[in-house]
């Protein structure tokens, strides 16, 4: 288990980097945006037809391009010459924003569940985000609401901290996956199973009692996503540290 740099409970962290009127979502100007602004950022990663890691949140490109259809329907090549609605930007991929952030912000990655069911992955975008994070320079740190995808982290980039994103995994909340997986994730259980170092919660239920044993135990306590001061004061009582969109903590 690699422990999360202290960076990560010291810098609020900016959902999707600092979008808004920086730029789009995953954006490069949103992940500018947010270094510039003394922010830690948090991106999301999915993985093309040909398996590239690539900085984008949805499994459909339609919210957030002017394109139809899945992200791993399309090679790489073609995703990126997409613009991001209401900008000249294109979709970035993993590399080209380690390139841009450089180490100069935290970085919290989140590897997007490509099985929809919360179960086993095929691991082809581990595999391009551990390739792409091989030699990269400054905190950085892996996580993900599919313990699976954090297994094949431990394997591939053991030396990477890893965490995963929490929550109750209320049915209603999470259509097409078993109930008994459910149940199952909502224990936090995989937490040990996968080495993780750190959790992310949603921060509403910042009460749930796995979240209060794992911080007993000295384990850091993220959440997400923080929409205004309240939100923030009341999730700090718990919460290490936020995530945060929407307004500037």
């Amino acid at each position: 288990m690699s422990d999360l740099p202290p960076a990560f409970l010291t810098r609020p962290i900016a959902h999707r980097a600092l979008h808004g009127l920086a730029g789009p979502e995953n954006s490069r100007a949103a992940i500018a945006a947010a270094v510039t602004a003394g922010y830690a950022l948090e991106i999301d990663l999915q993985a093309s037809a040909d398996g590239v890691a690539l900085v984008f949140h949805d499994h459909n490109l339609e919210r957030l391009t002017y394109a139809a259809g899945a992200v791993a329907d399309r090679p790489a090549h073609e995703l990126t010459d997409l613009p991001l609605r209401g900008t000249s930007e294109c979709i970035p991929t993993l590399r080209e924003v380690l390139a841009l952030v450089a180490g100069r912000a935290p970085l919290l990655i989140e590897v997007k569940d490509q099985s929809r069911t919360l179960g086993p992955v095929d691991g082809r975008l581990e595999a391009d985000t551990a390739a792409a994070l091989r030699g990269y320079q400054g905190p950085v740190a892996v996580m993900s609401f599919n313990p699976h995808s954090m297994a094949a982290m431990a394997r591939l980039a053991p030396d990477i901290p890893r965490g995963l994103v929490t929550c109750a995994f209320a049915p209603e909340d999470w259509p097409g996956v078993p109930h008994d997986r459910l149940a199952e994730l909502a224990t936090l259980n995989a937490v040990a199973a996968t080495g993780a170092s750190f959790i992310s919660h949603e921060w509403q239920l910042l009460d749930m009692a796995p979240v209060a044993a794992l911080k007993a135990q000295g384990m850091p306590v993220l959440c997400w996503t923080i929409r205004d001061t309240a939100q923030e004061a009341q999730a700090r009582h718990v919460a290490d540290n936020i995530t945060f969109e929407g307004y500037t903590p």
